[in-house]
């Protein structure tokens, strides 16, 4: 189109080597007539940048070889800096600096991949390029609107959106099922909204919280949630829920009741009748305790139920309500050996249990037939034990059952659990319960971990190894056969292995009496854990787990903390990038100091020395640093300052969000 606004069509036709799948153009600038690039994908997996300028129209400006064939692109410019007020060094002048966009092509593949590289703006060159996978299926992007700003949405599996906020790219899944096809919309009532297909039906869509990595839904529970499994099968979520200084239903009933009965009984015998009504409409009457509260109780009372959710829906399946004073501590689910064709849900419950000074009247197991596909569960009985049974684990088709500080081996029963082994060697109290083959590994709450064996001739539960230091545990994660990652209240993280020498010795006892283990010198084992590398936090971690947050990743251990923080511990798989973000933290403790001028080497050293684990949120603050700092430490490492950031980036988006 001309300036005149005719529309002209370029009589010269140019051959390309193979078959066009696809095409792009980007905006139009402003000020400008028509769009200055057309990207161009060739089934020869190659895309190529063709110029559009009416001096060398048609003409090829530069090629991209791809892993895969194209299936869609998508030029857009994103924000790259924030406007703001800069000082100029030569006049001290303050000026106002307005944002910063870059051109970038965005490749989608057959295969299921993201390509984005940098176009630049005036030869046409693509640089910069960063991968992520993103499904299993052909990418399809669309250009949107997305605060004033330009954003692509690549639909495959999966529907993501590519966008920035605050100066710093994000690639985030929708919470949303997967689509189709898609385009902006705008009107009255949606601005920035975008209409989309979904099988057969169209629908009309509006993105929220831009910058937020996590949707969350919120699911109201009558208690506080302690402990929760997933039913494998159907994915039903059993939690158990405790409150101290609570009354359960039946009890608040009773107190009602109680009250009422009271006030009859202080009555006046003329005025009697109308104070049982009156008692009457007082118990038929629901006050709202999310409105009024609830009514408090004595130390030691505790109120605790049982609950089968759906975890999608939020729907309720069933309820189960302990009695007054249980406190629910443990669950897990168990498949037994005598009756392989059900599965039961133990749980674990105190009695009378008092916080401080602490104290306890026994606990009890409750034991439950598992109906229905999950939905509904059946009581069976429930066994007294002498102390709080606060962890169970499925072993070799029976139950492991941490009580007080012991540890108990259970076979099922038709009246109560048997206790067929138990080890009574754990210092003061089991937290947690994990196992591997005949290995378990069992947490203290002060003494850290200590790893048995089970001799299935002998029916004995042996304590070969532990660590040399005390941790006040609070989870576990195993790791592999001979390592295990702990967590401990002070906000320490630590990854422990059995010694390699020590796997011949558990194998076979050349005493032949077992007597190396049974000795316990010094109140120990034989063995001593390694400290392969520790890390403190700064706040204490309530939870670990191996996890595989992105489709075709890798796996890494995902932890939570008491504040709410999630983050990540990520493996390095070679020992350049281990090399590499080991130089740029050396770099950004000398170049970016904290608000409170702490040293960080002290800090993430708190308790002990921090070993073998870079400080990932330090490095990635090097993005928001200025240019020239950033220039400076990339020359120390030898790198562009670009190829840093895409090193950080890569690493994020390799394992994480």
């Amino acid at each position: 189109m001309d300036t005149t606004g005719q529309l002209n069509e370029y009589t010269e036709r140019k051959e390309m080597p193979g078959d066009i799948i696809c095409m792009a153009l980007g905006s139009v600038p402003d000020g400008e007539q028509r769009s200055r690039f057309l990207a161009v994908g060739l089934s020869d997996s190659t895309v190529r940048i063709i110029s559009l300028d009416p001096q060398d129209c048609l003409s090829r400006l530069s090629m991209q070889a791809l892993p895969a064939p194209a299936e869609s692109l998508c030029i857009v410019e994103m924000k790259t800096t924030e406007g703001g007020v800069v000082v100029d060094t030569t006049s001290g002048r303050e000026q106002q600096v307005g944002p910063s966009t870059t051109a970038f092509l965005n490749i989608g593949l057959q295969n299921g991949v993201l390509l984005r590289s940098v176009l630049d703006s005036v030869t046409g060159d693509m640089s910069d390029t960063r991968t992520r996978y993103i499904g299993s299926k052909p990418v399809k992007l669309f250009r949107i609107l997305m605060q004033g700003n330009e954003a692509v949405l690549a639909m495959s599996s999966r529907t993501w959106l590519s966008y920035t906020y605050q100066g710093r790219f994000h690639l985030t899944p929708l919470s949303y099922e997967s689509l189709e096809h898609a385009s902006g919309f705008a009107s009255e009532q949606c601005p920035e909204g975008i209409v989309a297909i979904a099988g057969n039906t169209l629908r009309i869509l509006t993105l929220e919280k831009l910058g937020a990595i996590f949707n969350q839904e919120i699911r109201k529970l009558k208690l506080t949630p302690r402990r929760f499994i997933i039913y494998p099968e159907m994915n039903w979520l059993y939690l158990i829920e405790s409150d101290h200084l609570s009354y359960t239903e039946i009890s608040k009933q009773q107190k009602r009741e109680q009250i009422g009965k009271d006030m009859v009984d202080a009555a006046d015998d003329e005025d009697k009748e109308a104070t049982r009504e009156v008692a009457n409409a007082m118990l038929a009457e629901k006050i709202p305790e999310e409105a009024f509260g609830a009514a408090k109780a004595a130390n030691g009372m505790w109120a605790a139920q049982l609950r089968v959710m759906d975890p999608i829906s939020g729907e309720t399946k069933f309820i189960y309500e302990f009695e007054q004073n249980e406190s629910a501590v443990c669950l897990s689910l168990m498949r037994f050996d005598t009756r392989p064709a059900d599965t039961f849900l133990l749980v674990g419950v105190a009695r009378d249990l008092v916080l401080s000074p602490r104290s306890h009247l026994g606990g009890m197991i409750y034991c439950f037939l598992v109906l229905d596909n999950g939905e509904r569960l059946h009581f069976i009985h429930r066994t007294v034990v002498d102390e709080v049974p606060t962890a169970i684990y499925p072993f070799l088709g029976r139950a492991l059952i941490g009580v007080g500080s012991s540890l108990r081996i259970y076979e099922i029963g038709k009246k109560k659990l048997l206790k067929k082994c138990e080890n009574k060697n754990i210092p003061n109290q089991i937290v947690t319960i994990q196992a591997l083959g005949n290995r378990i590994f069992v947490t203290d709450v002060q003494e850290s971990i200590h790893i048995l064996r089970y001799k299935q001739m002998e029916n004995q539960l042996v304590t070969f190894a532990d660590d040399t230091c005390p941790r006040f545990t609070v989870a576990c994660c195993l790791l592999d056969y001979s390592t295990v990652c702990l967590t401990d209240k002070f906000g320490n993280i630590a990854i422990l292995r059995i010694p390699v020498d020590a796997n011949d010795d558990i194998e076979i006892d050349p005493t032949g009496s077992k007597g190396l283990w049974d000795r316990g010198l010094l109140n120990g084992a034989s063995n001593k854990c390694e400290l392969l590398a520790h890390f403190h936090v700064g706040e204490m971690v309530t939870s670990v787990q191996r996890a595989m947050l992105i489709s075709g990743g890798s796996e890494s251990l995902v932890y939570t903390t008491l504040s709410g923080s999630i983050g990540v511990l990520i493996p390095f798989a070679s020992n350049e990038d281990y090399d590499f973000f080991q130089h740029l933290e050396m770099h950004m403790r000398a170049e970016h100091q904290t608000l409170l001028g702490r040293d960080h080497l002290a800090f993430r050293s708190y308790y002990y020395p921090v070993k073998n684990v870079l400080d990932g949120d330090l490095c990635e603050q090097y993005n928001h640093l200025d240019i020239a700092k950033q220039k400076m430490i990339a020359e120390g490492l030898d790198r562009t300052a670009s190829e840093v950031a895409k090193k950080l980036e890569d690493i994020r988006t390799r394992f994480a969000f």
